[in-house]
């Protein structure tokens, strides 16, 4: 995962100003929300934890395993969410916590009001693209999930503004939590269409579009091509697709193209001007500042770095 996806560890408590090495917690309260700091500094196992709000929680440093009730235990690592629902009740696993490799999570604990008023809004002003989907926080199927950037820096600075004081703040954190409302609405969006595509291609028409993506991204794409299978007009299609799922049409070509591009590095016989044209760009120059942008190397060291022998 991206870096750019890893919110920032907040610093440790010493282990002489912790109440319990177990989910000691820390918390901040505004009036828009209240921002918990977990951290657990030994092993430990079937651990529960209920909040009674909803809550978004977002893995900082170390490792988890979590138990929710109706789904398999998983994982939970740096750079992701977890949404848990109203008067639901997480257990959790600290299977490798020590002193020296602690973990650390967020939790923020958002009111039922907050949430209800910000999808009403946009249901009323910003409705999706199709109407039998309408805008909507998922605690089940896509309650798990990876960051996405705007997703992370919209938690960085709530974080920020839950440790200042001042009525500004709290005018300030109340807007934060709306963006960050809407931030984990398309992260999840884009969860449903970019990675489950194939069973909404009929009944959702980014489903259809990202499918002809993914099947066309070595030729040339165009946002009147797109919009033409989506049914929209050029602009409709453009502030929509944005809207819906936090990036634009041409973000997503370029980031299923490196996606492609890093896959084919992979292969050691492949070269990097191959892996150009054959990932869908049509310029090697602009491909490196592309993939040096996104990846925080050039195509070159990255194939260094991770083609197999």
């Amino acid at each position: 995962m991206s870096a750019a996806h890893l919110p920032t560890a907040l610093p440790l408590h010493p282990t002489a100003q912790l109440s319990t090495l177990v989910e000691n917690r820390t918390v901040y309260s505004r009036e828009a929300i209240e921002l918990n700091v977990f951290e657990t500094h030994r092993q430990a196992h079937q651990v529960p934890l209920s909040m009674g709000n909803l809550v978004l929680t977002t893995m900082l440093r170390g490792k988890k395993v979590m138990h929710l009730a109706g789904r398999a235990a998983f994982e939970y690592l740096p750079g992701e969410s977890v949404i848990v629902g109203e008067d639901q009740t997480m257990v959790i696993d600290f299977p490798e916590a020590d002193a020296a490799t602690p973990t650390q999570c967020l939790a923020v604990a958002i009111p039922t009001d907050t949430i209800r008023q910000t999808i009403d809004l946009l249901n009323e002003e910003h409705p999706r693209a199709e109407a039998t989907m309408p805008w909507q926080l998922d605690t089940t199927e896509h309650a798990h999930f990876q960051n996405t950037p705007e997703l992370t820096g919209t938690l960085e600075r709530l974080v920020q503004l839950s440790q200042d004081t001042g009525r500004v703040k709290d005018v300030l954190a109340g807007f934060t939590v709306q963006e960050m409302l809407v931030r984990l609405m398309q992260t999840q969006a884009r969860q449903l269409i970019f990675h489950n595509y194939q069973q909404h291609v009929t009944t959702h028409r980014f489903a259809h579009v990202v499918q002809y993506i993914k099947q066309h991204l070595t030729e040339q794409l165009t946002v009147d091509k797109l919009s033409a299978l989506a049914c929209m007009s050029k602009a409709t299609f453009f502030r929509v697709f944005k809207r819906e799922l936090g990036i634009t049409p041409v973000e997503y070509i370029i980031q299923e193209r490196l996606a492609e591009a890093k896959r084919l590095l992979r292969h050691p016989l492949n070269t990097v001007a191959d892996v150009c044209f054959r990932a869908g760009f049509n310029n090697t120059a602009y491909f490196q500042k592309l993939f040096k942008q996104y990846e925080g190397m050039t195509p070159g060291l990255y194939k260094k770095q991770y083609a197999a022998g």
